[in-house]
């Protein structure tokens, strides 16, 4: 945790992935985000994984260093102390719908220099997910070898999206400080994916060859990169993206004479050229696929690392989680007191910048713990008014205590 964003106070009314990943980030920085719950969770309060209490492991991590405000959106003035806080506070992250009672220009009236950010999935305001906008954009026929696609179990669409949305609020916070302007920035989610698409080149690639790339399976398009197996059965990926390296991972592996000889018959010169090391790669896979599978695991890794060959074996993600560099000693993780009262490993944020105390990662709230305490504080709600929201079903409280 850093507090580079203190006093900057966000609303966010979102479920999922993409438009909480804003207001973590943020919050990570040091802005104060406070949620907008339904009474009892939102769509993905329970959202897998979960531990046995039915507490979600995802909803938990998502959230963090946020606060929770819980109110009956299903009636009218559940919407409107919604509404007001929005109003009160002046910038607003969320994934609802454009239209209806979060549009920003009814929330704008009576605040004109509001700043709403909008989560979307189709910019037609059609509802989309990270794993439909993927099959969109071209991917899953990219991935794996074919002729099926592959859907990818990372939602990087939505995680774009989510970074993107916090800088898009940051942006338009500097534009209302020099203009005194606010507005609405749209941020769908199919946008990102196909303006990612082509800032990799992907639309100038296929308009410019009349084809789709090929499926590569685990080879890396355009340059020297692939799975291999050692002698000892452990599978890792080795990828080459400088002369240096190239240079290296041949002496490495002894490799020396035999590319020479597949260079001189097929006229070409592998040192400096990726694309030349990816179209002769039915040449060199088998070279590299024998030395590889007559040296054990770590053998090779001692002799990859000293010449600086980026490689890495493939593990699961227990293993992962018990690598110490990755976890244990990595300074990004911490300790928090989390409502589901299992104790691990939390994250904060991930960048560390010299000379800034880093802040320990802070838990989630729980449903509704800051009810009361916003809005008194935002809305001036007296005790008296808050207590009889309470009594109504209007605002939720929280109702469970987090363990150590």
């Amino acid at each position: 945790m850093y507090n580079l964003l203190a006093g900057l106070s966000i609303i966010e009314a979102s479920s999922f992935v993409a438009s909480p990943t804003a207001g973590l980030y943020l919050a990570q920085f040091g802005a104060d985000v406070v949620r907008i719950d339904q009474i009892g969770g939102g769509p993905d309060y329970r959202r897998w994984p979960v531990t046995a209490d039915n507490d979600s492991l995802y909803w938990e991590n998502l959230n963090r260093a946020k606060r929770s405000v819980a109110l009956d959106l299903a009636r009218p003035e559940g919407r409107e102390l919604l509404q007001e806080l929005v109003r009160a506070t002046g910038q607003f992250v969320t994934n609802f719908p454009a239209d209806g009672f979060l549009s920003h220009a009814k929330l704008a009236e009576g605040c004109s220099k509001l700043i709403t950010v909008r989560v979307m999935g189709w910019a037609d305001g059609s509802p989309a997910l990270d794993y439909t906008v993927n099959n969109s954009v071209g991917y899953p026929m990219l991935t794996g070898t074919g002729p099926e696609p592959v859907n990818h179990v990372l939602p990087a669409w939505d995680l774009l999206t989510g970074a993107y949305a916090a800088f898009a609020l940051l942006a338009a916070v500097q534009r209302r400080g020099a203009t005194g302007e606010g507005g609405e920035v749209r941020i769908p989610l199919s946008d990102v994916a196909i303006g990612t698409v082509a800032n990799l080149g992907g639309i100038a690639e296929v308009l410019y060859s009349g084809e789709n790339r090929p499926r590569l399976g685990n080879a890396v398009y355009g340059l020297f990169g692939r799975d291999f197996v050692t002698r000892d059965g452990q599978r890792t990926m080795i990828v080459v993206v400088t002369p240096r390296q190239w240079a290296n991972l041949v002496a490495a592996l002894g490799l020396d004479e035999a590319v020479a000889a597949v260079e001189q018959a097929r006229g070409v010169s592998f040192a400096k050229d990726d694309g030349l090391r990816f179209e002769h790669r039915d040449a060199l896979y088998p070279l590299f696929e024998r030395a590889i599978a007559d040296r054990d695991h770590a053998d090779l890794a001692a002799a990859f690392d000293a010449g600086g060959i980026v490689h890495s074996p493939y593990r699961t993600m227990l293993d992962a989680v018990h690598d110490r560099s990755l976890v244990a000693d990595n300074p990004i993780f911490g300790t928090a007191p989390n409502p589901s009262g299992f104790d691990y490993p939390a994250a904060g944020a991930f960048a560390t910048i010299a000379g800034a105390a880093r802040g320990a990662p802070r838990p989630a709230p729980r449903n509704g713990e800051h009810s009361e305490e916003i809005l008194a504080a935002r809305l001036a709600l007296s005790s008296g008014e808050i207590a009889r929201l309470i009594d109504a079903g209007i605002v939720g409280v929280a109702d469970k205590v987090p363990t150590a």
